[in-house]
């Protein structure tokens, strides 16, 4: 795996395909493998798709201390700009989507187009900070409960009910990722509100309707503070690159490929 370095970090990341770059930015607990392994071949047959881990996630490492957006941001930027020369396109979900918007923001020669997937701009909404810090709560005092309380808030009520007990047991397997909690307490500091006004790469962002973690209105907020951003739905929990993958890749490969 080729590793990119910035900030004393060890940044790993993956190459898959030929064409013009595409960047995947996963979300809170999830390595890119995890979250983006799956989608990869419906864009690596015409695109060359990096798949970078920032830290607390796969190998990367990270400091001693709290993560910050600027080191995560930093991570990503070096890993894509190593990769590849030249602009990218650059999808974010979750906590990705804040990592892709701060990039977008402060590095425009980087982003070609920009796809934010369940984001959010701020984390002062009290709804928003009762599940994450539930999720971090749960994980502090019995892992084996956060197994459970992070399906209830990442996947809607269809999606996880159609598992079946078999597959909820299988959901339910394993312990939170080591560098969850750190991320977690990131997201709990999140605001790029003043980082938005200073995106211009066009922009689309996706909403998920059913999404119980990060509610869709924070969605719909962050389309309103990026100018000329275009906005659309998928019925969907908040973790909609698993709930509805095929959707989803339809809905990015029309914003990207579009003249």
């Amino acid at each position: 795996m080729p590793v990119a370095h910035t900030a004393g970090t060890d940044v790993h990341y993956t190459i898959t395909g030929t064409g013009p770059g595409l960047v995947l930015v996963s979300g809170t607990s999830l390595d890119a493998a995890t979250n983006y392994g799956h989608l990869v071949p419906h864009f690596a047959h015409d695109r060359t798709v990096i798949t970078p881990d920032y830290a607390g996630s796969g190998e990367t490492t990270a400091p001693d201390g709290d993560l910050t957006l600027d080191l995560l941001a930093d991570q990503v930027t070096a890993a894509a700009r190593e990769a590849l020369p030249g602009p990218v396109d650059l999808v974010g979900f979750s906590l990705g989507a804040v990592v892709a918007a701060s990039i977008a923001a402060r590095h425009p020669d980087l982003v070609r187009r920009l796809v934010l997937i369940a984001g959010w701009t701020h984390s002062n909404d009290p709804r928003l900070r009762l599940g994450l810090q539930t999720w971090a709560d749960a994980i502090d005092t019995a892992p084996e409960l956060a197994t459970a309380v992070a399906p209830l808030i990442a996947f809607s009520p269809p999606f996880l009910s159609g598992l079946g007990p078999d597959g909820l047991t299988e959901l339910r397997a394993g312990t939170p990722a080591p560098g969850t909690r750190r991320q977690l307490d990131l997201d709990l500091r999140i605001d790029i509100r003043h980082h938005l006004p200073d995106i211009t790469a066009p922009t689309l962002v996706i909403g998920a309707t059913l999404d119980h973690l990060v509610p869709v209105d924070h969605a719909r907020a962050l389309h309103k503070a990026i100018n000329g951003s275009r906005y659309t739905e998928i019925h969907s929990g908040h973790v909609v690159v698993f709930e509805k993958p095929l959707e989803l890749v339809t809905v990015i490969r029309d914003f990207l490929d579009a003249r």
